[in-house]
């Protein structure tokens, strides 16, 4: 399942199949934050996992370059998830942060993955308790996977405007369209990009809208558009939607907006 809900999360914590939560909260202006959050309170069990420096940091361009596979492999075996783990990601963000550990796993072929719907504001609200203790982790050997799949890079992103395909921005609307833009070279977008706001996935509670929104929301996308957004982060959420309403061959462009506007070289465009 892609979307868990807390009351479900909390069934298959009680069960008896291997279950690793993975708390990925991650604050773009302070890298720290996450961390410090995770040590006031957390769900039972849960490992912190840091976007900075273990879902990042490979030779790619962008802020978030996505680490070598075997870099990923072997962060999941010291968090003690083999193969037949299911691995439930949570963050404080409805699921925008820990998509992106989602989409790795889903890359790499681990297809038991999961992002708790509704973030750790879901698992309180429902009268669930958090913890302070960190767990004895008994770590394993993940065995080795080939590279990344469903990945293009820039010139994969220009080949496919080029050719008609659709490439998804999934950037707040105002960076879109250029008006504001807080830390990449230059404002604006991927010429012939198309805005679906990654925020706009969620209700006002904070969980993912019915599935019949979602359909509309990615309607006319075809079955292989490529998204992107600022590093590759929030990215992963629209690839979590187009999964739930049945995209299944969408592709990340990992450098994302970070990576094209340093390109002096790429076009820019603004507006809607």
């Amino acid at each position: 399942m892609t979307l868990v809900s807390a009351p479900e999360l909390a069934a298959l914590l009680d069960g008896d199949a291997p279950v690793v939560v993975c708390d990925v909260r991650f604050y773009l202006t302070d890298h720290d934050q996450g961390r410090r959050e995770y040590d006031e309170g957390h769900l039972p069990g849960a490992r912190f996992v840091d976007l900075h420096t273990e879902l990042a940091g490979g030779d790619g361009g962008g802020r978030h370059p996505l680490p070598t596979v075997d870099e990923f492999t072997a962060l999941l075996g010291r968090l003690g998830v083999d193969p037949g783990t299911h691995v439930v990601a949570y963050d404080a963000a409805g699921g925008a942060i820990a998509a992106r550990l989602w989409w790795m796993l889903r890359s790499i072929g681990h297809s038991q993955a999961s992002v708790l719907d509704g973030g750790i504001g879901a698992w309180t609200a429902t009268g669930h308790e958090l913890t302070t203790d960190v767990p004895a982790v008994e770590p394993t050997e993940y065995p080795a996977r080939p590279d990344w799949t469903g990945i293009v890079d820039a010139d994969g992103v220009a080949e496919s405007i080029a050719f008609g395909g659709t490439v998804i921005d999934a950037r707040a609307p105002e960076r879109f369209r250029g008006e504001h833009e807080p830390i990449d070279p230059r404002a604006g977008h991927v010429p012939g990009a198309v805005n679906v706001f990654h925020g706009g996935n969620l209700g006002p509670d904070g969980t993912h809208l019915p599935l019949p929104d979602l359909v509309q929301r990615f309607a006319g996308v075809g079955q292989s558009p490529i998204v992107y957004c600022g590093s590759g982060v929030t990215a992963c959420h629209d690839l979590l939607v187009l999964s739930l309403v049945g995209v299944d061959q969408a592709r990340l462009y990992p450098g994302s907006w970070s990576e094209w506007s340093s390109d002096p070289e790429r076009p820019v465009a603004t507006g809607d």
